[in-house]
């Protein structure tokens, strides 16, 4: 299991708020991924998901706590080394997730290297939170969203 950083200086318990929040979303991705049936429809529920949470004027509030988070990465080891083996969870998920789609034939011989495809997956959730910041337009998050999922397509 992950280690969790707890800070008790005031400026650094966001930061704590922003891990918390990422092992939740962690945990949230890696159980969707995990379950039976179509990984291109639990995946998309995921990017689905992620929308509807930066859509929403209250819970969009805690993935940019996260994203200040990664900003302090170059600055706080501790904070790098548990969002770097959180991101190599997640896309070990995806990966392993995006096998199990080709066995059932969800995926096509196109997609080639799942492996690389794991990591777009995984990175396309990050920077949703970014542009999520640079506009208040949720038509352009369903845009995102619909053109990387557009990945999955045969």
């Amino acid at each position: 299991m992950n280690h969790l950083i707890i800070y008790t200086h005031p400026r650094k318990r966001s930061f704590n708020h922003a891990i918390l929040c990422a092992v939740t979303e962690s945990a949230a991705v890696l159980t969707r991924l995990d379950r039976p049936g179509s990984v291109k429809a639990a995946i998309t529920d995921i990017f689905r998901e992620i929308a509807a949470v930066l859509k929403d004027e209250a819970r969009r509030k805690e993935c940019f706590i996260m994203h200040s988070a990664i900003d302090q990465v170059p600055h706080v080891p501790e904070i790098a080394a548990f969002l770097e083996q959180d991101a190599s969870q997640l896309e070990e998920a995806f990966y392993q997730a995006l096998m199990r789609a080709y066995e059932q034939g969800e995926l096509s011989d196109r997609h080639g290297d799942l492996r690389a495809l794991a990591r777009y997956l995984n990175h396309s959730r990050y920077s949703l939170t970014q542009a999520a910041k640079l506009t208040s337009d949720p038509k352009v998050l369903d845009d995102i969203v619909q053109v990387t999922l557009s990945a999955l397509d045969s």
